[in-house]
């Protein structure tokens, strides 16, 4: 025999003996147990918390006889509905009171699935787990376990804003697209294919979107707080170049004509012609974006401004490039023609400004603050 004195725990940690059978937890002692026990089976004959109660007391029972323990009780305590921290801190509080009453000096408890075992840390906190018994219901030890695991993962996603908005966020966004397509399909079935298009290219679009941002960790609020002027600018740079990529697209045949003399006959100096045609629009839309964040640059005391500076300086050279590059792809210029040597120089001309500008600012704006480091130099 060994001498220690053993109780033999049953757990209910939703309370369901409370709620379905009016049973007041903690339940100690044989007759109690099995008075309980019946209560709840007579309630709800499918719960299978009253066959751990009835397996608690046939453990009880078959120790008792044996006499392999000191001294051997059975007792059930029960948690509440809301199953989490105000449950472990019911069936903790239940625990103490059983204790006082009989002493253990170990616990051998009983549960019929993997959410009761939650609280054996709680348990071994105050008295050290002997044994654990699992109760299986035929057919219902898988069904509990898949259950138990489908509610905590489903519980956790549901209290993380950020993976609520991947799991759940993105799949309703997709279903209330394509249920409101299915909807303008109905009444209007003549312009299926382009609501369809439209849909699944704003699905892309929102999608690719949030994955980008975040695997750049780019937070579009926080940007738009601390770099206003040059979100704005970047915007306004943006539809610069975008309307003047359009232009220049529907005035092919004119910028054709007037580089050529024709319509281009090959798809080769077709791009020619038309790179060489919006890079007036391209070098303005990047240089207000520059502009934009120059001028944030200077209101925040940015010890980068120089380098801002010199890139916008830098833009003329760039045009002069394009255009000299293109032409020159088009066998419409030659290295030594006089015109390409004046332009080659004016931008050779702009690059050196640009970098004594630079320097210059350099050392104006050494003592201003780092606004990425927070640190001064």
């Amino acid at each position: 025999m060994v001498e220690i004195k053993a109780l033999i725990l049953a757990i209910d940690r939703d309370d369901d003996f409370g709620q379905k059978a009016g049973v007041e937890g903690p339940v100690i002692g044989r007759d109690a147990c099995v008075d309980a026990a019946l209560k709840l089976s007579l309630a709800d004959p499918e719960d299978s918390d009253a066959n751990v109660v009835y397996a608690a007391v046939k453990l009880y029972d078959g120790l008792k006889e044996s006499g392999e323990f000191e001294d051997v009780q059975v007792a059930l305590i029960t948690g509440h509905p809301k199953v989490g921290v105000k449950s472990d801190l019911e069936l903790a509080r239940q625990l103490e009171l059983v204790l006082e009453r009989f002493p253990a000096d170990g616990v051998i408890t009983v549960t019929d699935g993997a959410e009761d075992e939650q609280i054996f840390p709680i348990i071994t906190s105050k008295v050290p787990i002997i044994s654990s018994h699992r109760v299986v219901v035929k057919q219902s030890e898988g069904i509990e376990t898949t259950y138990y695991i489908i509610y905590r993962y489903l519980r956790e996603i549901l209290s993380d804003p950020e993976v609520a908005k991947v799991v759940l966020g993105i799949p309703g966004m997709i279903l209330l697209l394509y249920g409101i397509a299915r909807l303008i399909g109905v009444w209007y079935p003549e312009s299926v294919k382009i609501i369809s298009a439209t849909i699944t290219g704003t699905i892309l679009l929102f999608i690719g979107g949030y994955f980008f941002t975040k695997g750049f960790r780019f937070n579009f609020r926080e940007t738009i707080a601390k770099q206003f002027i040059f979100v704005i600018s970047v915007i306004a740079g943006a539809l610069i170049i975008g309307g003047g990529a359009i232009n220049a697209y529907f005035r092919l045949e004119e910028y054709a004509k007037e580089i050529i003399g024709g319509w281009p006959g090959t798809p080769l100096l077709a791009t020619l012609i038309y790179i060489n045609a919006i890079a007036a629009p391209l070098i303005i839309g990047i240089s207000v974006m520059i502009m934009g964040k120059s001028i944030q640059a200077y209101l925040r005391k940015d010890y980068h401004i120089w380098y801002y500076v010199s890139a916008l300086l830098l833009m003329p050279a760039l045009w002069i490039t394009i255009d000299l590059t293109t032409r020159y792809a088009m066998a419409i210029l030659t290295i030594s023609d006089i015109d390409v040597f004046a332009k080659f120089l004016l931008a050779l001309a702009d690059v050196a400004v640009a970098v004594l500008v630079g320097i210059y600012m350099r050392g104006k704006v050494r003592g201003w603050e780092r606004v990425e480091t927070g640190t001064s130099t």
